[in-house]
């Protein structure tokens, strides 16, 4: 049996196999709005037989983009877009889902091709906010430190998204916890250096990311599974840990927390990273074999094998593809054809599929 081909059947959806296009900004987007490009990048990878895609860091608020380029949201208006790009997904068997993310102290920042500087408001910026005062790198402006009331907006702004995201047709929600943006910040004590109920004390860090749960999972219907991505690690002395990491699972799980998306780092500039070919598998292996709580494995996996093993071996329940799916949108055909695993290829292609041997 090939098991990166075996169905995960995830509350009341199942995907039809474990590997999963991770959420990559475009830096695409107008006033938050999806458009045809955005159409045909997904839909080309639905067409190459993903099992789930995660749309893009999408922000719950204006102020909470990466960019201004950056989708978004946090208005009605965003909805019916999305619902043409989900209805495309799902057409071609491919589950639909989305990241939910605030940008934080990272936000206000220039497109990566055009110098992913921070973009003061003259030149189309804005203030940003964190939980603490403390800019990401030493020569940027420091954000706003979130007030108690601002804390609570922030709440009801993933609740808000969550219900447009189930108006839009997604069946996974992700949080995006990780990375140096704003939930990540309120959990590491590198960037987050509150006095108050949401700082200090690990359970006060993680607090707000608790509250956020609670508040997408009272949003999401029972069946629709909810997934957390965390960085496992901030690699830096002093930061998260993986130690940190394994607690936090189990207090999201028993928050009905359904997956956890295991990367790493982001937070602050100086970290030193090992990277090499699945270095994060680790975080995602421990997680679930201490806890239970199914976990994903992203980061440098860019072969059929290493994704095969990394399933078969028990270190993850899904693979998330990120740089190789940009390099081949048909990836998961060909891992496929590689594996010698039978799966069904568009029939407008099927002139075109290479027969087992």
């Amino acid at each position: 049996m090939i098991r990166l081909f075996t169905p995960l059947p995830l509350r009341g959806i199942t995907l039809k196999n474990r590997l999963v296009i991770s959420p990559m900004c475009q830096y695409s987007a107008q006033d938050g709005f999806v458009n045809d490009w955005h159409l045909v990048h997904l839909g080309s990878r639905a067409v190459g037989g993903a099992g789930l895609i995660l749309l893009e860091a999408t922000a719950v608020a204006p102020e909470g983009r990466i960019t201004p380029d950056d989708l978004g949201i946090w208005h009605d208006d965003h909805v019916p877009g999305l619902q043409r790009i989900t209805a495309f997904l799902r057409a071609h068997g491919c589950t639909p889902g989305i990241q939910l993310a605030h940008a934080g102290r990272k936000a206000s920042h220039t497109s990566p091709w055009q110098g992913g500087q921070q973009l003061p408001p003259p030149a189309g910026g804005w203030p940003t906010v964190a939980p603490s005062a403390l800019p990401f790198a030493p020569a940027e402006t420091a954000p706003h430190e979130l007030s108690a009331a601002d804390i609570e907006r922030l709440i009801q702004d993933f609740r808000s998204a969550t219900r447009r995201a189930v108006a839009a047709g997604f069946d996974v929600v992700e949080l995006h916890a990780a990375h140096g943006y704003l939930l990540h910040q309120f959990l590491s004590p590198l960037s987050n250096q509150r006095p108050d109920q949401y700082g200090g004390s690990f359970e006060n860090r993680v607090r707000l990311l608790l509250e956020v749960v609670r508040a997408t999972r009272a949003e999401l219907p029972n069946h629709l599974p909810l997934f957390v991505r965390v960085s496992a690690t901030d690699w830096t002395e002093g930061g998260w840990t993986a130690d940190d990491t394994v607690a936090l699972a189990y207090l999201l799980k028993a928050e009905g927390v359904d997956l956890l998306d295991c990367s790493t780092g982001g937070n602050v500039p100086q970290a030193s990273i090992p990277v090499g070919p699945g270095y994060q598998v680790p975080f995602a292996k421990r997680v679930r074999q201490e806890t239970g709580l199914p976990t994903g494995a992203v980061g440098l996996i860019t072969t059929a094998q290493q994704a095969e093993e990394i399933i078969a071996s028990g270190q993850a329940d899904v693979v998330l593809l990120a740089r190789a799916s940009l390099r081949d949108p048909y990836f998961p055909l060909h891992a496929a054809q590689e594996l010698g695993a039978e799966v069904a290829w568009p029939v407008q292609y099927e002139r075109a599929k290479p027969r087992q041997t």
